[in-house]
């Protein structure tokens, strides 16, 4: 949407931006919140299985992914990162086809379950279930810039629970020494599902170890969406330079339970939970906005408009979109392109599934090694 008032606020300015920007930033954040809470009703209505939210991360993650350039650097997101992914190139149809889990979500197909965004066009890397493993992932990808030279940064996140990981030292301490282009982003919301930060930490905050790894460690107030802009700004600034990684630890908000399946009541204070409310970052930036001139009635409506047609329409996409086929079920899990003349254990997927299919009594000839696949797959269950 179009600011109709000057194009660059002592507001805008003071952070190197223009209004347009600042008006973009804040939509994001707004369509975040409402992609988020149509999320928990599709849920309760018994449409989408699960809820992972990210309400109360929003404006840091817009924030903090702003400075990053688009289709060039890279971004490996956590499962509250829904405003990330949009501020990075994601749509909210994207969000919902993921949710919904139809073929043609383009974060997995419908293979990963709801919360887990990914999207090659945008450069957001695909995350995996246990967490802080998106950490070596994006140093990964920080040093093979280096290798490379091509200029780019690599960003993750995650919250304060995860990065008492073991991944996240190896990576701290492997990006440090290498000076990489990266950077890691810690959205600390005071639990790890129903653990207080008290009792995952022994110091008050997680960008105080950044001083063991000899790089910059960043604290900055969640809720503070330009704040969040400043503290990755340097960061992106640096690691372009050559200068190495740092650790921004972001102090924000749950506003929701852990997920769908947890009753945060039972283990936080209802004092506690009315307080939330008064460091929410939407109201808070919408405030700031409207104080600078920047936001007016009529732009913060039409905005409104925009989103509540942008996400209706995206839920009767995903609605009506079909499910994937079950027979693909084994794609981009085992090697397609079988080495042999005969198929695996388990059956091809995709297109060669009807050929693996064909050699039943050669699958047969292998009786021990499926017993081994299937023992195997017990353990795995069971873990």
């Amino acid at each position: 949407m179009a600011v109709t008032r000057k194009t660059r606020s002592d507001l805008a300015a003071s952070v190197g931006l223009t209004d347009a920007d600042l008006i973009a930033m804040y939509r994001t954040v707004a369509l975040a919140r409402a992609v988020d809470e149509r999320i928990w009703i599709l849920n309760r209505a018994g449409r989408i299985p699960f809820v992972i939210s990210g309400q109360g991360h929003e404006g840091a993650q817009v924030g903090l992914a702003w400075p990053l350039e688009r289709k060039k650097d890279w971004i490996a997101p956590f499962y509250r990162s829904i405003a990330t992914c949009l501020a990075f190139g994601m749509t909210a149809q994207d969000i919902l086809m993921a949710q919904y889990a139809k073929a043609s979500d383009p974060s997995s197909g419908g293979r990963q379950m709801p919360g887990h965004y990914g999207n090659a066009e945008n450069n957001l890397l695909s995350l995996s279930s246990p967490v802080a493993t998106q950490m070596l992932h994006a140093v990964g990808i920080a040093l093979a810039a280096k290798i490379r030279r091509t200029g780019q940064v690599a960003l993750t996140s995650m919250g304060e629970g995860s990065s008492n990981q073991g991944d996240v030292h190896e990576g701290l301490n492997f990006a440090a020494i290498h000076r990489l282009p990266f950077i890691l982003v810690v959205e600390n919301n005071g639990y790890a599902i129903s653990v207080p930060t008290s009792k995952q930490l022994a110091l008050e905050n997680v960008a105080d170890r950044a001083a063991g790894y000899g790089i910059p460690g960043v604290i900055v107030d969640g809720s503070d969406v330009l704040a969040c802009y400043r503290a990755s700004k340097t960061a992106v600034d640096r690691a372009r330079r050559g200068d190495g990684p740092t650790l921004i630890e972001a102090k924000v908000i749950r506003l929701t339970a852990h997920s769908s399946d947890d009753q945060q009541t039972k283990y936080r204070p209802e004092h506690e939970l009315a307080e939330l409310r008064t460091h929410d970052a939407l109201p808070r930036f919408r405030d700031e906005l409207r104080d600078a001139a920047v936001l007016t009635d009529e732009i913060e409506t039409g905005i409104a408009a925009e989103i509540k047609a942008e996400v209706d329409a995206a839920t009767e996409h995903a609605e009506h979109e079909p499910d994937p086929d079950p027979s693909t079920a084994m794609r981009w899990v085992f090697a397609e392109d079988w080495p042999s003349e005969m198929p695996p254990a388990w059956g091809l997927g995709g297109h060669r599934a009807a050929a693996g299919g064909n050699h039943g009594t050669a699958g047969e000839g292998h009786g021990t090694a499926d017993e081994g696949h299937g023992a195997a797959g017990s353990e795995g269950g069971g873990r």
